[in-house]
């Protein structure tokens, strides 16, 4: 079973810049579709960005695009999201998850969680 843990997270100002990290536990990395949600307060999961196996694709909600970048290291098993032009309303508790479907978007296609990293931006 693969472990995930993300790191990175913290408070910085709007418009400032974070780097995510999630680093997989199984050397079987490469066989996963893997993606970032984030739920921020009273709110239900959302979708944010996702990667396939390779990395030759990327599919991102539009409340990011543009702004975020997703990548994925297959040699360190580890998963990315540069985060840019911060707002305050990408406030939230960032999860990465890994899964089979490429391009999926909704949670429930993702076996695999982190325990979350927190972002805040403050306004």
């Amino acid at each position: 079973q693969v472990q995930l843990v993300e790191s990175g997270g913290g408070l910085v100002e709007a418009g400032g810049s974070l780097r995510l990290s999630c680093a997989a536990s199984e050397r079987t990395f490469s066989n996963y579709v893997m993606a970032w949600f984030r739920q921020a307060p009273g709110k239900e999961r959302e979708f944010v960005a996702t990667i396939t196996w390779s990395g030759d694709r990327t599919s991102y909600a539009n409340s990011v695009k543009g702004r975020f970048t997703i990548s994925r290291d297959n040699a360190k098993n580890t998963v990315y999201l540069q985060m840019n032009s911060l707002k305050a309303e990408d406030t939230a508790v960032y999860y990465c998850a890994g899964g089979a479907m490429a391009g999926a978007r909704s949670p429930s296609m993702y076996a695999y969680w982190g325990q979350g990293t927190q972002v805040t931006v403050s306004s």
